[in-house]
């Protein structure tokens, strides 16, 4: 998809951010009807799949199957929230569909189902999405395909070996096709990072990666960094993405535990105030 029938003066980083803030509308009313969710991840990558979707990916609704299309997989599949406000926005799902997230027998459940159209693959079980992205970028390269393959990751999902040997597969193998966006929020399920992560940036260098590392929550930041992801320089790219968990709704932003959102239903309304406050 690309950013078309613009008003002249409005430029691709001012309509994404308006994409992003409808993102985080729809977040907002999907976890305030089910009472909870993965929410904070999901206020935080909003940015991102907002780029993705509506500027960077090769992908036309209307050809699910067209084999030169860019793949977009979610590794991290409790962030689904933010994956179907990105399908309904862009018109792959119903807006209507979204009420659904989290009941029973939904195609929109808390982790990403790969019967949902737009879903590249099932992200519940950490550290496997990178090695699938692999796979996929090797597969188009055999079709001779020109499709991309944009992986997302966790800070939390790099503490799993299987990330590393994929991602050192993907520098191998010379993937210029295959990016890994890694979502770099500091929190995993019972608070900070466990093991220490850091120098993010460098290990990816040192495993052959060509890599980025942007304030994940900057549109034009974002938009730089997957334009010069573009380039086939015989290296595989990671872009290293600083988000802060809620942003956008400084009342979550500032939340000790956000790995897990579950409040009552007066808090959601306020923190659908607040998030127009903020953006107003």
């Amino acid at each position: 998809m690309a950013v078309k029938n613009l008003p002249a003066d409005t430029s691709p980083v001012s309509f994404l951010q308006g994409v992003a803030l409808n993102l985080r509308r729809h977040m907002v009313a999907m976890a305030r009807r089910q009472g909870a969710g993965y929410i904070a991840q999901g206020l935080g990558i909003a940015d991102t799949l907002a780029a993705l979707y509506f500027h960077e990916l090769r992908y036309d609704p209307a050809r699910p199957d067209w084999v030169g299309r860019d793949r977009f997989l979610l590794s991290t599949g409790h962030y689904s929230i933010a994956l179907w406000a990105a399908l309904a926005e862009a018109g792959v799902i119903p807006v209507a569909e979204l009420d659904s997230y989290g009941a029973d027998d939904s195609r929109l459940d808390m982790s990403t189902l790969d019967t949902t159209p737009g879903v590249e693959m099932i992200g519940g079980s950490l550290g496997h999405g990178l090695g699938q992205a692999v796979g996929m970028a090797l597969g188009l390269r055999l079709q001779q395909s020109e499709g991309r393959v944009f992986c997302e990751l966790s800070d939390g999902e790099m503490q799993e070996g299987a990330t590393w040997e994929a991602a050192m597969a993907g520098a191998s193998f010379g993937l210029d096709t295959l990016v890994a966006l890694i979502d770099c929020n500091g929190i995993q399920a019972d608070g900070a990072i466990v093991l220490r992560m850091e120098p993010v940036a460098d290990k990816w260098r040192a495993f052959g990666w060509e890599t980025t590392e942007i304030d994940g929550n900057d549109m034009a930041q974002i938009v730089n960094a997957l334009h010069g992801a573009r380039s086939r320089s015989g290296k595989p790219k990671a872009i290293v993405l600083r988000t802060t968990p809620g942003k956008g709704i400084p009342t979550l932003e500032h939340r000790e535990r956000a790995h897990f959102v579950r409040v009552d239903l007066g808090e959601w309304d306020a923190l659908a105030r607040e998030l127009e406050t903020f953006h107003g």
